[in-house]
């Protein structure tokens, strides 16, 4: 029962140990500003130096009872633990906003007194000496982070920029690029809109952009309109001509030959259809001709075909025309007499 019983304490002393080390892991000090003379500033107005703390894993921790030094005497590991809390500045608990989701971020004031807020630390920062500031667990002897910060200048920072655990992974960022309260490599995106805006903020860019589509749409309007008046003015020249001579005659005739050929086409097909010959004429004949045959009534032809000669009177006015025979004289002369030259 007893190695039961050790065996299991032993188990939970390293799942602490392990909850703590992955913990210790993802807790990273993230940026600091020394000097701030413009930044951020505190609810009571004040331009204090501060200090980001980043968890980068993806899991929540709290942070309540970790402390924050900047006094390398701490690093002496023969000091007492009372010894080292005094030089320690301690993050408090009952703060809900020490409870880190996964990455967040959360701002400490430095240079300050506990008394004006959870978030304010007594942590001694001089703005004029390179700043070695650490960030130790609850028992104040286990060492999580820590980085030592060069002299900045006014409203600049100094960044984590990576976790690979080298001093490359921390730079120096301009007061414009400062990032308190979020992730310190961000991608800033702008719009179109927004980029010519801050690249033209007089619109004088604009009012060029617009008179020139303006005038673009007028001359593709000129051009098109150009183009459709030259195609209608040869279509109604093409007109013009057809309908003068000799082409109009020629078209006349070939309409008429057309028609002609239309109608002889028809009366093709009639005659094909019928065999050239009207049934209904065809069927008369046939029954005139059985008709006359039973009852004897036909012509007897003696084979002998007589033409007699008849006067027609079709050449009665012959005598009268006078340009193609003698003019006829008349008996009495009662026309005047048309006088002569002897």
């Amino acid at each position: 029962m007893k190695k039961v019983v050790l065996l299991t304490v032993l188990m939970t002393l390293l799942g602490v140990g392990s909850v703590s080390a992955q913990m210790d892991a993802s807790i990273k000090l993230n940026e600091v500003m020394t000097s701030n003379q413009h930044s951020l500033i505190d609810e009571y107005g004040k331009h204090n130096a501060w200090v980001e703390i980043a968890n980068i894993s993806h899991s929540t921790y709290n942070i309540r009872g970790m402390y924050i030094t900047t006094d390398r005497s701490v690093l002496d590991g023969k000091m007492s633990v009372p010894e080292r809390q005094k030089r320690m500045s301690l993050i408090p608990n009952g703060e809900p906003r020490t409870q880190l989701a996964g990455r967040q971020y959360l701002v400490f004031q430095l240079n300050s007194a506990p008394s004006q807020g959870s978030l304010h630390l007594a942590v001694a920062i001089d703005s004029e000496k390179p700043t070695w500031i650490a960030l130790y667990n609850g028992n104040a002897t286990q060492l999580i982070d820590s980085v030592t910060v060069p002299v900045l200048s006014a409203d600049q920072s100094y960044a984590r920029v990576a976790n690979n655990g080298t001093a490359a992974d921390w730079q120096v960022k301009s007061a414009d690029r400062v990032t308190p309260g979020i992730s310190n490599i961000t991608t800033v995106s702008e719009s179109k809109v927004e980029k010519f805006k801050r690249e033209d903020p007089h619109g004088i860019g604009m009012s060029v952009m617009a008179m020139g589509i303006v005038f673009l749409c007028l001359a593709l309007l000129w051009l098109f309109f150009t183009a459709f008046g030259l195609l209608m003015r040869h279509i109604g020249t093409a007109k013009k001509v057809a309908h003068k001579q000799p082409i109009k005659p020629i078209t006349r005739t070939v309409e008429k030959t057309a028609e002609l050929s239309h109608k002889t086409g028809n009366i093709l097909q009639d005659g094909l259809k019928t065999r050239g010959i009207d049934r209904e004429v065809y069927m008369a004949v046939i029954c005139m001709a059985l008709r006359q045959y039973f009852n004897d009534v036909h012509d007897v032809e003696s084979g002998v075909i007589t033409i007699k000669p008849r006067e027609t009177g079709w050449d009665d006015e012959y005598s009268q025309m006078t340009h193609f025979h003698e003019p006829i004289t008349p008996s009495v002369h009662t026309a005047p007499r048309i006088p002569t030259q002897s």
